[in-house]
């Protein structure tokens, strides 16, 4: 009987303790609403929530683009939507491998048995019971119940999923842009694209495990597809403005690296002749943008324009 006890105030202080996300959907259209994350780094203070995760409504479930970065706040998100309608979640789709964007999956599958759907380096790159980045930067009283779990179903070519009254494109960008295997989102019907981290806004991206010429065909062939509504992996803009930030970021790291690069700039002298001071005042740039500097030196030091 004691022992029930101590286990039953265990159970009853870890819920009382647990993280509060306090988590408000953004309506973008009539059936899709998204939970946009903090622009920062993860921390304790922001609970790992700064990547963006979206719902997509369809007549009888819904789907999933993106399930942030832990189980906690995938519960939190689903307990949110339920307000406006309680449907299971059938599928889940994943946009790219870095796992702020997926370690919620253990979540719905768990709780729905959903169908996971994502690129192949996922798999590729994690093990099932291995730790990631992302548990090893927060608390376990955040991470708490959060696995690794394979992708059901790995997208390597444009696939259509039809569920219910809802028609989505799945469309792997081809080649390295912000990872090497990242896949867009599209519902034509509604005119909503899901870029996942090929697109942020109010922040600097990395290029840590991408490519900046990669980058730019990738904006570009997402602005060949007519989108209304555009939702960033990170960021708040999802209006038709919503890549215009970093296509200039990318735009002007180029220009200014190649001429760096005529001008017989040295790599190591580089990150003091290019600085995009443009954009220091926004999210990231002290973490980021000098690496991206030295990285972009690098893949365009012996670039031949296409």
């Amino acid at each position: 009987m004691f022992k029930k006890l101590i286990l039953l105030i265990g159970i009853l202080s870890t819920s009382l303790l647990a993280f509060n996300y306090d988590l408000k959907p953004k309506k973008i259209t009539n059936d899709v609403w998204c939970f946009l994350g903090d622009l920062n780094a993860p921390t304790v203070k922001n609970g790992g929530f700064m990547s963006n995760s979206c719902y997509i409504k369809t007549e009888k479930s819904y789907v999933l683009v993106d399930t942030g970065s832990n189980y906690l706040f995938a519960k939190q998100a689903y307990e949110s939507m339920s307000k406006i309608e309680k449907l299971p979640v059938s599928h889940v789709i994943i946009t790219h491998s870095h796992d702020d964007h997926w370690l919620g999956n253990n979540y719905y599958k768990e709780k729905f048995n959903s169908k996971i759907i994502g690129p192949s380096n996922i798999n590729k790159e994690h093990e099932v019971g291995q730790k990631t980045r992302m548990m090893n930067i927060l608390p376990t009283d955040i991470m708490i119940n959060t696995k690794v779990i394979k992708v059901d179903t790995e997208i390597i070519e444009a696939t259509s999923l039809i569920v219910n009254d809802k028609k989505i494109d799945i469309l792997p960008v081809g080649f390295k842009a912000h990872t090497s295997n990242d896949l867009l989102i599209f519902l034509e019907k509604e005119k909503v694209m899901f870029t996942g981290d090929v697109v942020m806004n109010g922040r600097i991206t990395s290029t840590r495990d991408g490519s900046l010429v990669g980058q730019i065909k990738a904006l570009n062939k997402i602005d060949s597809i007519e989108w209304e509504y555009l939702v960033a992996g990170h960021g708040y803009d999802t209006s038709k403005t919503a890549t215009k930030e970093i296509r200039k970021y990318f735009t002007l790291l180029k220009e200014r690296i190649l001429q760096s690069i005529e001008d017989e700039v040295e790599a190591g002298n580089i990150s003091k002749i290019v600085t995009l001071k443009e954009f220091k005042d926004l999210a990231m740039y002290d973490i980021f943008n000098s690496r991206n500097i030295f990285d972009a030196f690098g893949e365009l030091e012996f670039y031949e324009e296409e």
